[in-house]
């Protein structure tokens, strides 16, 4: 029942606020173009379509639709970037229009005639957003490694340096599937990692080809160990299927566990939040989980978003998180980071501990980025001098 009510109140709150903005679109449009009923009709009939995408892509999925799924992921999920950054872009023109007509109020009608017509402002608009929408679909194709490099007294005499490879947020899905799973795993093997950890969201309700992608994961060997926390969409996507695919993949699964790996490293994982409107309940408490652990190794923290527990920053060395793909979309990121303070980059959090949080590997809907590329990130420790 509790998992119902969350689907409705989530499925309510999008269906507003999307709604919101395909009503923003019309509006311009009409401005814009003196529209006949027919063309009237169509642009209707296509905002109408647009909106219940999102909805009638989870409703193919079940009829294994996966053509049909696939392309209308793609066309419903690119609107859906394009009308946010139509929003954005337009309602510039709306307020610099807004102080003009103020200004001729207060001043002089003159200012009338500076104010930027309909139609001009709103294809000026379209076309940015078709430059942007056109350049973020190869931002978001081109993942970059960015290494961070942290100095530690905690790692054995025999061990010269630790290589932690992180990816998160791959949303894997009808439109990230088999092609990116291939170009990340090509990426993570180059690495040559010691550990690989994913801190969430690592597949999403789409996925049709799931048999293929968890084969290419599980081909990767690590020394010591492959790791995975959930993150939201893991319940949205559904627990039990997403950490069977997860295991599939050869993950170990860490849900409000630790372990130590190899006598090395001690690793534990955090359930996402999330989990809590799906009614499970975390049995041991983040702290409780991390006493568990020896203080003279070096320990990290699997946590889906980037939260700090700050009686806790004393108990990990460095907390790996994801969640916030800085933004994915500018000017989205400037809201994002209002959300989550620690938005992207590493952080020191504690007198000793860090925390780093990816931009993400994949992308989530729209299969776009702009001015927040995706990345796989490598965490080398090395012995402190």
């Amino acid at each position: 029942m509790r998992t119902l009510l969350s689907y409705i109140l989530l499925l309510t709150v999008f269906l507003t606020l999307y709604g919101l903005l395909h009503y923003y679109f019309y509006v311009k449009s009409k401005n814009a173009f003196m529209l006949s009923p027919l063309y009237h009709g169509l642009l209707l009939a296509f905002l109408f379509s647009m909106l219940v995408a999102p909805i009638l892509i989870n409703i193919s999925i079940r009829f294994e639709r996966d053509l049909f799924t696939t392309c209308l992921a793609y066309i419903g999920y690119t609107w859906m970037a394009a009308l946010f950054l139509f929003f954005s872009i337009h309602l510039m023109f709306d307020v610099y229009n807004g102080i003009c007509h103020l200004t001729s109020l207060i001043s002089s009608p003159v200012f009338l005639k500076i104010k930027i017509v309909s139609k001009a402002s709103f294809l000026i608009t379209l076309l940015m957003v078709t430059v942007i929408i056109t350049y973020g679909m190869f931002e978001a194709q081109n993942i970059r490694t960015k290494t961070v490099v942290l100095k530690t007294k905690k790692l054995p005499p025999d061990i010269n340096g630790l290589r932690i490879v992180q990816i998160s947020d791959i949303h894997f899905s009808a439109t990230n599937s088999t092609r990116l799973a291939r170009k990340i795993v090509k990426i993570i093997k180059d690495l040559n990692p010691d550990i690989l950890v994913s801190t969430g969201d690592l597949i999403d309700r789409d996925l049709y080809d799931k048999g293929k992608v968890a084969a290419l994961f599980r081909d990767i060997k690590v020394p010591y160990g492959k790791y995975a926390v959930t993150g939201n969409h893991e319940f949205y996507t559904g627990i039990e299927e997403a950490v069977s695919f997860t295991e599939e993949a050869g993950f170990m699964m860490l849900r409000n566990e630790g372990i130590t790996a190899g006598d090395v490293v001690n690793i534990a994982g955090i359930d996402d939040p999330t989990s809590k409107q799906f009614g499970f309940v975390a049995p041991v408490s983040e702290d409780e989980i991390l006493k568990k652990f020896s203080n003279n190794k070096l320990t990290i923290l699997l946590k889906h978003q980037p939260r700090i527990n700050e009686k806790n920053t004393a108990l990990f060395d460095l907390q790996l998180s994801g969640h916030t793909h800085k933004g994915q979309i500018f000017p989205f990121s400037l809201i994002s980071a209002r959300f989550f303070p620690y938005h992207n980059g590493l952080f020191k959090v504690g007198k000793q501990s860090y925390l780093y949080v990816t931009s993400g590997t994949g992308t989530w809907g729209p299969p776009v980025r702009f001015l927040s590329p995706p990345e796989i990130t490598v965490i080398l420790f090395s012995p402190h001098p």
